[in-house]
C-alpha cells in the first residue's frame, strides 16, 4: 500500500508540473493550448534518448526542458498571431504531429514498440532512502521552485503585462506593445515545465511509447485547472489532487460494481471525471479555490 501511495504521489507531482505550465499559458495569459501533451512527449523522448547515450540525468533533464521550449518557439511564431480558437486547433495538431513523428521515426524512437529500459533515477543511492521516495522528494523540490518562480513572474512587470494581454489584448496593442512576443515567451516557459515533467515521467515509468502521449492527457490537465481554479497556482495544485482522486479512486469501483469489466471501467472512470467537471462548471465555475486574478 505504501508503494502504491508513493507511486500516485509521483504521478500527481508530474501532473502538477503540467498543470502549472498550462496555468501560466491559459490562466495568466489567455493562451488556449490544446497541444500541451506534445511538449510533454518531447521532454520524455529527449530524456530517454539522451539516457541511452549515457548522459548524466541532470544535463539530460535540462536538455529535455530546453528542447521542449525550443519546440514551442516555431509553433508560437507561426500561430500566435491567429485568433485564440484557431491557435487551439493548431496546437492540437502540433501534439498529434509530435506523436506521429515518434511513431514513424523507428530508427530513432523505435516507433510503436517504444523505448524500454530507461534507467531509474537514484538507483543504488546507498543512503538508506528508497528510490521512489528520492524521486518524489526531487519532484516536490522542482514543483516548489516552479511555484516560487511563477509567483515571482506574476508580481513582476512581465507578469502584469501578460495579465493585461489576457484581460484586453487590444488595449495592450494600443499602448504600442507586441502581445505576440510575450505570448511566445509564455508558451516557451509552459513548454519548459512540460519538458521537465516528461523527463521525470520517462525515468520513473522506465518505458515510453506514443500511446502514452494522446490528447486525453492534455484535456485531463485542462480538467484539473478548471476544477481547481483557472489563473491560480493553488488551483493547479488542488485541481490535480482532485483529478487524481477521481482517476485513482474510481479504480476501486469494481469492488462495488463487479459486473463492470476492466475495459468498461476505463470508460466509467472518464465518465466520472467528466461528470465532476460538469458539476464544477455549473455550481463552482471559479473552481475549488475560487476565481482570482493573482496567485
Amino acid at each position: 500500500m505504501e508503494a502504491y501511495l508513493i507511486a500516485i504521489a509521483i504521478v500527481s507531482a508530474v501532473y502538477v508540473l503540467l498543470a502549472l505550465g498550462l496555468t501560466l499559458q491559459y490562466g495568466m495569459t489567455g493562451i488556449i493550448n490544446f497541444g500541451h501533451v506534445g511538449f510533454f512527449a518531447v521532454g520524455a523522448y529527449a530524456a530517454a534518448l539522451l539516457a541511452e547515450q549515457g548522459w548524466h540525468p541532470l544535463p539530460a533533464f535540462l536538455a529535455a526542458g530546453v528542447l521542449a521550449a525550443a519546440a514551442a518557439w516555431p509553433l508560437g511564431m507561426v500561430s500566435l498571431r491567429l485568433r485564440e480558437d484557431y491557435f487551439a486547433i493548431v496546437s492540437l495538431g502540433f501534439s498529434e504531429v509530435v506523436r506521429l513523428v515518434v511513431t514513424s521515426e523507428k530508427w530513432l524512437t523505435k516507433g510503436v514498440q517504444g523505448i524500454p529500459g530507461i534507467p531509474k533515477l537514484f538507483t543504488g543511492l546507498g543512503v538508506g532512502l528508497p528510490n521512489s521516495l528520492a524521486v518524489l522528494a526531487v519532484l516536490l523540490l522542482v514543483n516548489g521552485l516552479a511555484i516560487y518562480a511563477m509567483r515571482r513572474i506574476v508580481r513582476s512587470p512581465f507578469g502584469r503585462m501578460i495579465e493585461a494581454i489576457r484581460d484586453n489584448e487590444d488595449a495592450v496593442k494600443a499602448l504600442g506593445k507586441d502581445p505576440a512576443r510575450f505570448k511566445v515567451q509564455v508558451l516557451m516557459l509552459g513548454a519548459l515545465l512540460a519538458g521537465f515533467a516528461g523527463a521525470f515521467y520517462a525515468h520513473y515509468i522506465g518505458y515510453i511509447s506514443p500511446d502514452q502521449f494522446v490528447p486525453l492527457v492534455t484535456f485531463q490537465i485542462w480538467m484539473a485547472i478548471i476544477m481547481g481554479g483557472v489563473g491560480r497556482v493553488s488551483g493547479a495544485l488542488a485541481g490535480t489532487l482532485i483529478l487524481m482522486l477521481f482517476l485513482e479512486g474510481s479504480r476501486f469501483l469494481r469492488d462495488v460494481l463487479p459486473f463492470i469489466s476492466e475495459v468498461e471501467m476505463a470508460s466509467v472512470r472518464l465518465g466520472i471525471v467528466g461528470l465532476a467537471l460538469i458539476l464544477f462548471t455549473l455550481y463552482r465555475p471559479g473552481g475549488i479555490m475560487g476565481e482570482a486574478r493573482r496567485t
